[in-house]
């Protein structure tokens, strides 16, 4: 029998400082400032200082980490241009 894999995400901050993050599927970029994220639903920025990824299990796909957290984003991609050029269509 076949297992579905439902996707799951969820995101633990501790007093802004550690992290734990589950259903992710990849590490795309990272440094002290921003570390980029593939997430089952999307991608991820985390935004702040002195950010480091502690551990990263692919088989269970959690990440944690240290480091001052600014800011979570969730981004997307555009399918049908910006909003200006669907603005002038």
């Amino acid at each position: 029998m076949e297992e579905i894999r439902t996707k799951s995400h969820n995101l633990i901050i501790e007093n802004r400082k550690k992290f734990t993050f589950t259903g992710v599927k990849d590490v795309l970029s990272f440094d002290d400032e921003t570390i980029m994220l593939e997430t089952e639903l999307g991608r991820l920025a985390i935004k702040g200082n002195g950010l480091k990824i502690s551990g990263f299990d692919n088989g269970t796909t959690d990440l944690s980490g240290e480091g001052r957290i600014h800011a979570v984003i969730y981004t997307a991609e555009e399918k049908n241009g910006s909003f200006i050029s669907r603005l002038f269509r």
